[in-house]
């Protein structure tokens, strides 16, 4: 091994190379990707937004103080204009906000913590417990959930609650498969291995090694399943089964925007674009974060 000698005569340490993490290589991937790191951004915009939202607006959602100027269009004073009912259409399009990304992170976290354990159990137990749990996968994707939305939102004539319920009962489906696939390739590892021999309990694998280990496809399942959600909460308002008024919600809004779009295209231009646009970039940054948490990528 040669040791460089500097002009003096005195030995050069060798330089140190800083080892590099996975999440290292994972957050370089992500900010390659301008699509995603775009959608991250307009993501934090909305939940700040909605978080704050009485503090960036004037007026309650619920305040009709504009009557005289009712359906007003878009002006300096009335950024998105004025509904029929004389409510401040910016109010009502920032709370409606707080709705959506209410209702489509919870039923994303309730859809992880169906999809978890059954897709642990499928991956690791393999045999009857994957043939029954499949089975089952199978029945969800085969059944329209917007129909099955449709037909459960009518018999409990809609609600906050409800359509958690609905979006987190087909949104599983998808983290179940990841996690599924994950603990399936996790399974013959050595350290698997390790700790069967050693008489640790499947129950105690999967809890202490497989699912640590599957955090990654768990973050991008969650992600993946917020527009989802909001989606088919959309669908449902606009049907007139989803959140009940007077709280704002973008599917009513779009729905009774429709009413009056040949003359007051505001009613349903703003709520149809802040959807759109909060969708879009909540599947671009969940595109960019399953890119980047690949492990099959390697650091560049």
């Amino acid at each position: 091994m040669s040791v460089e000698i500097s002009e003096t005569g005195a030995p050069v340490a060798a330089p140190v190379y800083k080892q590099r993490g996975p999440l290292y290589f994972a957050w370089r991937r992500f900010s390659s990707n301008k699509a995603a790191v775009s959608g991250g951004i307009v993501l934090v915009i909305l939940v700040a937004m909605a978080v704050f939202a009485p503090l960036i607006t004037k007026t309650r959602y619920d305040a009709q103080d504009f009557l005289g100027q009712a359906l007003a269009f878009p002006s300096r004073e009335f950024w998105f204009g004025i509904d029929d009912l004389g409510r401040d259409f910016f109010t009502r399009i920032v709370y409606g906000a707080r709705v959506s990304l209410s209702i489509g992170f919870i039923a994303a976290a309730c859809s992880v913590l169906i999809g978890i354990p059954l897709g642990a159990m499928a991956g690791y137990f393999g045999g009857r417990a994957d043939w029954i749990i499949m089975r089952i996968i199978e029945l969800f994707s085969v059944v329209p959930p917007l129909l099955a939305a449709m037909l459960l939102g009518a018999i409990t004539r809609g609600g906050f609650a409800t359509i958690v319920l609905i979006a987190a009962l087909f949104g599983w489906v998808q983290v179940c498969l990841l996690v599924r696939a994950q603990v399936k390739a996790f399974r013959e590892k050595e350290f698997v291995r390790a700790a069967q021999a050693l008489g640790a309990t499947p129950w105690y694998i999967i809890r202490r090694h497989l699912i640590p280990n599957s955090v990654s496809p768990i973050i991008v399942g969650f992600v993946l399943a917020i527009p989802l959600a909001m989606m088919l909460e959309a669908s449902l308002s606009f049907l007139g089964i989803g959140v009940p008024p007077p709280t704002p919600s973008w599917g009513q809004m779009i729905n009774t925007g429709m009413n009056f779009m040949f003359f007051y295209w505001h009613l349903a231009v703003f709520p149809t674009a802040a959807l759109a646009i909060t969708v879009l970039a909540t599947t671009l940054f969940g595109d960019g974060l399953r890119d980047a948490l690949d492990p099959t990528l390697k650091g560049r």
